[in-house]
């Protein structure tokens, strides 16, 4: 497969999936979450590869959703968003429960789904100067199929304040609720070390131990809970509000909830 919005090279057992939408911020569509699946179903099938990288070109990691997309998925109907969710529910899954350890490389702004992104991966470095925002709120919707793996990450408690605020967060902030594990002013410096020892462990044994973890986790994502997000999110998006938010972020103006309360 030729991809348009993501590099995949492997170097030495190690994947390197890269974002590459610099131009817009590496803002994700339908191509771009078919692409990611289509990586990710490589690096899972490829014995060679012991572990995967996920990083970003440019500036930022990613802006989250495309506003074309978000266009789109506007004007679409409920069965529709409901089939369109589901794609970017399965890349979360598939992300999340890759056998082999994943490793994120935050850089810039990480926005909406990119939080999610940053969510599934196993470990999560980024530079001092990344922010990171839960922003779905702010244009009417939610962060539906991506709340499971961000509330595993950071807690109810923090979920409580983030995904309902929508405020935009520092790095410093992500590390001091679990979203990050490092902050690192170099991120190919920094991973290297990391890298030599995932590698250094039982390839088997490290598969193994991931999906321990994922098992006894206190909240294990079923199907029950996917489809509870995949519908929230097809039924907000579909919704006065969420076509009134969606078409006020479009058009640069306030939403009517904003002007409304003046």
């Amino acid at each position: 497969m030729n991809y348009q919005s993501i590099i995949l090279e492997e170097k030495n057992q190690v994947a390197w999936l890269t974002l590459n939408r610099g131009a817009v911020h590496n803002a994700f569509d339908d191509n771009m979450i078919a692409e990611l699946l289509h990586a990710l179903a490589q690096v899972r099938s490829n014995n060679n590869v012991r572990m995967l990288i996920l990083q970003a070109q440019g500036k930022n990691f990613s802006a989250g959703a495309d506003l074309t997309w978000m266009r789109s998925m506007a004007s679409k109907n409920y069965a529709e968003n409901i089939k369109d969710a589901n794609e970017l529910a399965r890349l979360m899954q598939e992300l999340d429960e890759l056998p082999q350890p994943t490793v994120a490389l935050v850089q810039g702004a990480a926005f909406g789904g990119a939080v999610g992104l940053a969510a599934c991966c196993d470990i999560c470095l980024a530079t001092p100067t990344a922010s990171f925002c839960l922003s779905e709120v702010k244009i009417g919707l939610i962060p539906a199929v991506i709340s499971p793996y961000v509330m595993r990450a950071i807690g109810t408690r923090q979920a409580r304040r983030f995904m309902l605020t929508a405020e935009r967060f520092s790095a410093d902030v992500a590390q001091q609720i679990g979203l990050v594990h490092s902050l690192v002013d170099d991120l190919e410096e920094a991973v290297t070390p990391v890298i030599e020892q995932l590698l250094g462990n039982g390839p088997h044994a490290v598969a193994a131990a991931k999906k321990l973890i994922l098992t006894l986790d206190q909240q294990p994502l079923n199907e029950n809970t996917r489809t509870t997000t995949i519908e929230a999110i097809a039924a907000i998006r579909v919704s006065a509000e969420g076509q009134e938010g969606l078409s006020a972020f479009l058009e640069k103006r306030s939403p009517d909830w904003k002007t409304t309360n003046k």
